[in-house]
């Protein structure tokens, strides 16, 4: 099993981002991002890998694990009011995980941010990116 996603990850990172999630396409989700953070208090970071490197690959790392620790490294946390979201997409896994800070955590329960996610992941599998 680790080899196969070894091979597809590889292979999944011969392709730019810009083939999944153009110029066009990422400047409405940043649009989208604005918009909405001018409705609340949160700060939404959008992160998109297509692959994983081979190393965490090796070791296991699942998407949510290299979604936390993106958290950590892009400083999301870093937030005033402790309210940052890591919304992060691995493009080789088909993975979308959604890594909320403590105050906004306190007041949305982890099943919605699932079912977020899963709404994303099936938007994403249909190739409707910009949804």
């Amino acid at each position: 099993m680790r080899f196969l996603r070894l091979i597809r990850h590889f292979i999944a990172g011969l392709q730019p981002v810009s083939w999944v999630f153009p110029p066009r396409i990422r400047a409405a989700i940043e649009s989208e991002i604005a918009l909405t953070e001018s409705r609340h208090q949160g700060e939404i970071c959008f992160a998109i890998e297509t692959a994983l490197p081979a190393a965490l690959i090796w070791r296991y790392t699942t998407p949510r694990e290299r979604a936390v620790a993106l958290f950590a490294s892009l400083g999301v946390w870093d937030t005033a009011g402790n309210n940052g979201v890591l919304v992060y997409v691995l493009l080789a896994d088909h993975s979308v995980e959604l890594v909320a800070d403590r105050g906004i955590a306190a007041r949305i329960p982890e099943a919605e941010w699932r079912v977020l996610c899963a709404e994303v992941e099936a938007l994403f599998r249909g190739d409707e990116f910009e949804a």
